[in-house]
């Protein structure tokens, strides 16, 4: 719970390699994340009899049984919100993030704070998810070339 920022609206995360990254967090987010940090935790932490300790870390998502939630369970949860939102429930959570990475470089996002943003370390990875196709190619031209009209 230590790595959110309330007044920046960033977390900072930990990546492949302990790599750290500080990612933006839209207000929406910070909302559901305070609900669950007010009410949700404490319920998952007294129905488990377990209080947070006074030191040390405190995980954010927790268990049923006042754990750390496991990478299984992270993934299993991933999947029932994806169903409830409509989502199929097949869908890989690497597919959400590339969908995010595709989304912002449609909006126009620069490829280098896409690979900021993803934790990539080299900006060849990022590329990946550059889809130039002949209209976003007709855009760019339109956008930044002097007669490009």
């Amino acid at each position: 719970m230590e790595s959110i920022a309330w007044s920046e609206r960033t977390l900072r995360l930990w990546g492949k390699g302990s790599k750290e990254r500080i990612v933006p967090l839209y207000r929406r987010a910070l909302e559901a994340t305070r609900l669950y940090i007010e009410e949700g935790r404490p319920e998952l932490l007294a129905q488990a009899k377990r209080r947070d300790p006074a030191t040390g870390p405190h995980p954010l998502l927790i268990s049923a049984r006042g754990n750390r939630m496991s990478a299984a369970m992270l993934r299993r949860r991933f999947h029932m919100l994806a169903t409830l939102a409509g989502i199929p429930a097949d869908i890989a959570p690497h597919a959400m993030r590339h969908t995010f990475a595709t989304d912002l470089l449609e909006g126009g996002a620069d490829l280098r704070s896409v690979q900021e943003l993803l934790g990539h370390a080299s900006l060849s990875t990022t590329q990946i998810y550059t889809h130039l196709t002949p209209d976003r190619l007709k855009r760019a031209v339109a956008q930044a070339h002097p007669r490009g009209e």
